[in-house]
This record gives C-alpha cells, sequence and structure tokens, in this order.
C-alpha cells in the first residue's frame, strides 16, 4: 500500500526523472533493510535451466540497465533478477522524450534505444554488488554495429559476462535499435545461434561452468516465425526462450495521449499478445525448452495464466509502475 501513496508523486514528474529518482530511493532504502522488511520475500523454489530460483517471479530486464541497483531490487523479494540490455560500448540511446506513460490503458512507450554504460561498467557493478540469488545478464548490440556484424557484438558481451551471469540472455526483439528485429529470422538466426552455442560451450569449458542461454522474441512475430524460431531453438539446444519483448501494436492506445509515440509498447494493452505467442511457442516446443513469460503482468491471476499457458518463470516490468511491489508476492502466491 504504501507504493499507492507515492506514486502519484512520482507520475507528477517526468517519467525518465521519475524511473531514475525511484531506482535511486531503492538503492538507498536497499542499505537500511527496510525494504526487505516491507516486502518479505516468499521462498517457492522452482527448478528451470539446472538453476534453482527461490521463487518463480522475476524483474524483467531494462529497469537496471547496468546493474546500478541490483541490491536494491532484490531487497523487493523477486525470485530473481535481470539486468541490462548491456551493449559493448557505452551509448547515450535515443534522443529526449524517449520514454511515455499512458495511464488509462495502464502501458508505457519506450524508445530508450540501449542506453547503457557499457558492458565493462556492468561488470564492475555485478561484482560489487551483495546479491547472491540468480541473476541474468541480457546482451545486445551497438546501435552503429551493423546488423551483418551484430554477432560480433554478442560475443563480445558474452564473453565479458559469463563468469557473473547465472544466465544470459540475447536480446534480438527490441523494436528500439535498428535491424535488429531482423535476427529473428532466417540465415541471420541460425548463425546467431550457431555462433552463441559454440562460444558458451568453450567458455563452460574454459571456466568448468555451464551458464544457461537464453532468446528473446518480440510479439509481433508471424505462425511461420515461431514454427521457424522453435526449431533453431530446438537445433541448437537453446537453454531457454523470454516471451516476449514489447509490441509495435497500437492496439488499445491508439486514441489515447501519447499513443501514437515511436517505440514499443508494453503493459497491460500487450498482455493477449504476449501470451498468445507464449502458447504458440509452447505447442511447438512441447516442454523441450523452458519458457519465461513477460509481458503486461498487472495481477497474481495474470501470472498464473501465464504459467498456464507453459511458462516455467514469469517477469514483471510495467506492471511494478502501475501496481508497485506489492505484485511480486501477489504474483507469487497466485502461482503456487
Amino acid at each position: 500500500m504504501l507504493y499507492q501513496f507515492t506514486r502519484p508523486a512520482l507520475f507528477a514528474l517526468d517519467p525518465e526523472r521519475a524511473h531514475n529518482a525511484t531506482l535511486t530511493s531503492l538503492k538507498l532504502a536497499g542499505k537500511t533493510g527496510l525494504l526487505s522488511r516491507l516486502y518479505p520475500k516468499i521462498n517457492q523454489p522452482v527448478t528451470c535451466m539446472g538453476i534453482t530460483f527461490d521463487n518463480p517471479v522475476g524483474l524483467a530486464a531494462g529497469l537496471d540497465k547496468n546493474g546500478d541497483y541490483i541490491d536494491g531490487l532484490a531487497a523487493l523479494g523477486f525470485g530473481f533478477i535481470e539486468i541490462g540490455t548491456i551493449t559493448p560500448r557505452p551509448q547515450s540511446g535515443n534522443a529526449y522524450p524517449r520514454l511515455f506513460r499512458l495511464p488509462q490503458a495502464q502501458a508505457i512507450i519506450n524508445r530508450m534505444g540501449f542506453n547503457n554504460d557499457g558492458v565493462d561498467k556492468l561488470v564492475e557493478n555485478v561484482k560489487a554488488a551483495k546479491y547472491k540469488g540468480v541473476l541474468g545478464i541480457n546482451i545486445g548490440k551497438n546501435a552503429d554495429t551493423p546488423v551483418e556484424k551484430a554477432v560480433d557484438d554478442y560475443l563480445i558481451c558474452l564473453d565479458k559476462v559469463y563468469p557473473y551471469a547465472s544466465y544470459v540472455t540475447v536480446n534480438i526483439s527490441s523494436p528500439n535499435t535498428k535491424g535488429l528485429r531482423s535476427l529473428q529470422s532466417g540465415d541471420a538466426l541460425t548463425d546467431l545461434l550457431q555462433q552463441l552455442k559454440q562460444r558458451q560451450l568453450y567458455l563452460a569449458a574454459q571456466h568448468r561452468h555451464y551458464v544457461p542461454l537464453v532468446l528473446k522474441v518480440a510479439p509481433d512475430l508471424s505462425p511461420e516465425d515461431i514454427a521457424f524460431i522453435s526449431a533453431q531453438l530446438i537445433r541448437f539446444e537453446i537453454d531457454g526462450l523470454i516471451t516476449t519483448n514489447t509490441t509495435l501494436s497500437r492496439d488499445g492506445v491508439a486514441e489515447l495521449q501519447h499513443g501514437d509515440e515511436a517505440g514499443g509498447l508494453s503493459g497491460a494493452p500487450v498482455f493477449d499478445r504476449s501470451t498468445e505467442c507464449l502458447t504458440a511457442f509452447a505447442a511447438h516446443l512441447q516442454g523441450r525448452i523452458p519458457l519465461i513469460g513477460v509481458g503486461g503482468i498487472l495481477n497474481g491471476d495474470q501470472a498464473k495464466t501465464k504459467m498456464d499457458a507453459g511458462a516455467s518463470l514469469v517477469q514483471l516490468y510495467s506492471g511494478l509502475i502501475y501496481q508497485g511491489p506489492d505484485l511480486i508476492n501477489d504474483c507469487v502466491n497466485a502461482v503456487r
């Protein structure tokens, strides 16, 4: 209930300023132990990809791009945390404004563009964090790297984060980096997965520790896309799939203020689309590759719907903006 009192003040701020202020406050509050008392973690262990998660409700990538706020976020009761998306070199992302709330639809549009401090800074932050739980690290390519050479950026990031990640997510589905989504199809996907798998196995031998590799896809996929991606995931023995990233669709928000802004739409309007995508992948994969459901979860019942559709784990992001940290335990209780 605490968040319901503070939300009006946060929503009075520019969205990106509110985002930064909230994370800074969480970082400070996390050091006092206050957050752990307000939001005690519910332990409901789940084993997925060979990893034991404290509970099946995690934080999606995008909230903490550089791993600056790991300990504060961990104190909210998540079963796992995913940070990033990170790129080999620092980049400022797209021009301001680039983040928009659509409160009537409980939605957000962003065109951040992988703004981050670079993979080396993220590694420093991870090494400095006290958090010992499951940590996913989400990797991408720099905006000025030609899409034909994107695999080089992913390999650089994989090499550097491998020793510090519980799992690594390959983000080829953000709509805010030109050409990125083309990596979801055809020879581009086949080549990317083949090279990443080879490097993963090499790193596993080098470090004597196997770190799962996960792919994150868009909700804007055709049935043919889903069938092709599923086949490639099985072919290259990718360890997991996150469905889904944000959508380019404007169904349900087109007439709202900011509804026509460019970028990816998240929150309530993407729930049905992302769940349909999850269901379709589950039908193709038949349990051979675990699924992580994300997209539009604003209450526990919706988290349960994702699990019923085939997810082994779920992730939250936009729902936290509208519902606050109480959403985490609401979801954990719902999926017991």
